[in-house]
């Protein structure tokens, strides 16, 4: 890989194949650091017979550097090409100190306070070690140990309800073998949705510039929506409703009761919400015999193909929108289900984990 001797004052260096190939794409990659390109640019010059002083000339640097990382190389390798360890200044705070801060950070904080900070924490340490430590050292040693406090990540037990994966089974499958000449529905209500209007025009975007949207905003109410997506061919039908119960939820039913062939068998997805599991509405159910329910398991209601749709309008129309009012927010929701129904695509439902999107 690399020899030692010496030709005058100069350390000579020999490279093997690999080596050399290694150090040229550190010299070519423009990620490497500054000071391994010019390290490695050192010593291919001098493994091409190079003296060092035409090297230094050439890098402008020092003689004294060039000779250093030579002798490096040649005595290490690759390896001495690295910086060398440094001792640093020794630690300030002993090891009770840093367990007193873990386990400070690791605990519940004082009351009423719901969340650390690196100067609580700093001042419970003081109490409990009667030594003083500041906010920055806190921050610097949990930082080391890659402990953030003030991060919280949500979750949701999920609670072990009797047929939990079998209806999960039975809601996947309903998707990717619908049954012959049936109308399979997806329903499901999307609630509250506002009405904002911005105080201020937006930027559009530029080259470089993200777009700019006003903070402030003007509320002129909201508006909800209930939705059926139809799942062999994916297009939707809504309602403006005002009030999210059995009796608005029924009435939609009937709707669509009317809609479909009288001979046509009706499979629908339904989340656990109140509005579909209250008495009046598996009252109606029992009273319709050919519409069969695919009941999803509580905590998963993403398995309802209609909140695909609601997550796509919130991206497409809501997210960014501005309403002037009510009227206006409820026909821009119009506007883009018409739209969204001229092309509309059922969505691909697969168990390998891929993203879903339209087929």
């Amino acid at each position: 890989m690399q020899g030692e001797g010496r030709v005058g004052t100069a350390v000579t260096v020999v490279l093997d194949r690999e080596v050399r190939e290694r150090l040229i794409r550190t010299v070519c990659s423009s990620k490497s650091q500054v000071r391994a390109v010019l390290r490695a640019r050192i010593v291919l010059a001098a493994a091409d017979g190079r003296a060092n002083g035409a090297i230094a000339r050439e890098l402008a640097v020092s003689v004294n550097t060039v000779r250093k990382w030579r002798g490096r190389f040649a005595a290490g390798g690759p390896d001495g090409l690295r910086d060398a360890g440094r001792s640093g200044r020794p630690r300030i705070y002993g090891p009770d100190v840093r367990v007193a801060i873990v386990v400070t950070a690791t605990s519940a904080p004082p009351h009423p306070e719901a969340t650390w900070s690196h100067r609580t924490i700093a001042a419970q340490v003081a109490v409990t070690c009667f030594a003083p430590v500041s906010a920055s050292q806190v921050g610097r040693i949990l930082a080391d140990l890659d402990l953030k406090p003030h991060k919280v990540r949500g979750w949701l037990t999920r609670r072990d309800t009797p047929g939990f994966w079998e209806r999960a089974a039975d809601v996947c499958a309903l998707y990717l073998d619908p049954p012959q000449g049936a109308v399979v529905l997806s329903i499901d209500e999307k609630t509250a949705i506002a009405a904002r209007s911005r105080r201020y025009p937006g930027r559009p975007a530029a080259p470089g510039v993200f777009a700019r949207q006003e903070f402030e905003y003007c509320h002129h109410g909201t508006a909800s929506l209930v939705a059926t997506l139809d799942v062999t061919s994916g297009e939707v039908l809504t309602e403006v409703i005002a009030r999210n119960d059995a009796v608005t939820f029924t009435a939609f039913l009937d709707q669509l009761n009317r809609a479909i062939a009288p001979d046509k068998e009706i499979h629908v997805v339904l989340d656990n919400g109140s509005s579909h599991t209250a008495r009046q509405t598996k009252a109606w159910l029992a009273a319709h015999p050919r519409w069969h329910v695919h009941w999803t398991p509580p905590h998963a209601s993403w398995l309802n193909q209609a909140e695909l749709f609601f997550s796509t309008l919130t991206r497409r129309v809501l997210r960014n929108g501005d309403f002037t009012s009510c009227d206006d927010l409820i026909d821009k929701l119009e506007s883009y289900v018409i739209k969204h129904n001229d092309t509309a695509k059922p969505y691909r439902w697969t168990y390998e984990g891929t993203p879903l999107k339209a087929a």
